[in-house]
């Protein structure tokens, strides 16, 4: 089994940007826990980050041959991007959306979402646990699809 785990932008801030919203751990640091967890449920776990929309909708274009499913905190792009939105549903790869803060006790334009009535489901909240609760989640998911 092949996962993609794709964060947006400023999410490469981790471990520095708001650390009472978004904690301490960098992105490595948990890329590195996410490794270990998949390693142990025998799945292959591959991350990618980037600040810029299309190489975001590229890569989950490059991905629809190699990946069954997708973790994605696509940060800001969460609320604006279309375009990620039509690639994730063009690539017919069942995804989980997930954010570190509950994005519905924030700000008014954070409550709007592009991909939460696509997603297989939504992890919301939890902070730096939302990354590995998503992950169990989206394995138990393709398990039950084999």
């Amino acid at each position: 089994m092949n996962i993609l785990l794709i964060n947006g932008p400023n999410l490469n801030l981790l471990g520095t940007r708001e650390p009472e919203i978004y904690g301490n751990k960098t992105l490595i640091d948990i890329e590195n826990e996410l490794c270990k967890i998949a390693k142990e449920k025998k799945t292959n776990l591959e991350c990618f980050q980037s600040n810029h929309e299309g190489e975001i909708v590229d890569k989950i274009q490059e991905s629809i041959k190699d990946i069954q499913g997708i973790l994605i905190n696509a940060g800001a792009f969460t609320h604006t991007s279309i375009s990620i939105r039509d690639a994730l549903i063009g690539s017919e790869i069942p995804f989980v959306e997930l954010h570190i803060s509950n994005i519905f006790s924030r700000e008014d334009f954070r409550k709007k979402s592009f991909l939460t009535d696509k997603a297989i489901g939504i992890i919301s909240g939890f902070g730096l646990s939302s990354y590995s609760l998503s992950l169990y989640g989206i394995i138990e998911y393709l398990k039950t699809k084999e």
